[in-house]
């Protein structure tokens, strides 16, 4: 087995990656079984396998578990090759209004695939991450994005400030979270082309980082003594849905 193999997990995440544009697949293997369920699922993946000419076999249980890690593969995985990255330029490309994100410093690849999971139900051009990222554990990710870490445009930054100064240049407003000298997520204009900076559960936003922004979101509470920062998670979604829906009102 080569050293760049992936083993993708559950048969959402192996159509994902055969949806995909980013990542080879080189084989699927279903775990024989009986029933409808079964064939409803076959019936899925031979389509699909067979139109990106993807050879599809039939195992027993004992292959299935020595290429996963729990119990929610659902009898079903994809050996595929790594993860291919984009440009940060090709994710404004032919964009009117471009969102770019750039997760930095996510410590747990769960809340890495959820966070994904969020920003591409919101409608983000694109993500942006440094070259030490979770598509290290692509099964894990693409299980907990619910396949969303295979359909979305992803390009690779040194640093934050390298990607910021590079949208800024093609002409999007810099932005990230705090909740020091910041303007309320609600009343900022968000309709803008934008690219923000969402950190990570331990290491958060640098100060050089925030001094540099040109706009600097602030998620309001409704608890006043509430006084504890929000997690990546639950940010990622509320910011890029209030993005969302400003950028649908502004259509209307």
């Amino acid at each position: 087995m080569d050293e760049e193999t992936i083993w993708l997990e559950g048969s959402i995440s192996t159509e994902a990656a055969l949806l995909s544009d980013y990542r080879q697949v080189a084989a699927v293997y279903v775990q024989r079984g009986d029933g409808r369920r079964w064939d409803r699922r076959l019936s899925r993946l031979q389509q699909l396998t067979a139109r990106k000419k993807v050879p599809l076999t039939l195992v027993d249980e004992s292959f299935i578990a020595e290429r996963t890690t729990g119990n929610s593969h659902g009898g079903v995985v994809a050996e595929a090759g790594p993860r291919e990255f984009v440009s940060l330029e090709s994710l404004v490309v032919n964009e009117e209004r471009p969102f770019v994100v750039m997760l930095d410093g996510i410590e747990d690849p769960f809340n890495f695939g959820q966070a994904l999971r969020s920003l591409y139900a919101a409608g983000v051009s694109g993500v942006v991450v440094r070259p030490r990222n979770w598509f290290t554990a692509a099964g894990i990710v693409a299980r907990a994005s619910a396949g969303v870490s295979e359909q979305m445009p992803i390009a690779i930054a040194e640093t934050a400030e390298l990607a910021a100064e590079t949208y800024r240049q093609l002409g999007l407003s810099v932005a990230a979270t705090s909740n020091k000298d910041a303007v309320s997520l609600y009343e900022a204009d968000l309709t803008r082309p934008l690219f923000l900076l969402l950190g990570g559960e331990k290491r958060g936003i640098t100060r050089s980082f925030l001094a540099q922004a040109d706009l600097i979101l602030q998620i309001p509470y409704q608890q006043p003594n509430f006084q504890q920062s929000l997690g990546v998670v639950a940010s990622a979604a509320i910011v890029s849905f209030e993005v969302m829906r400003q950028r649908i009102n502004h259509k209307s």
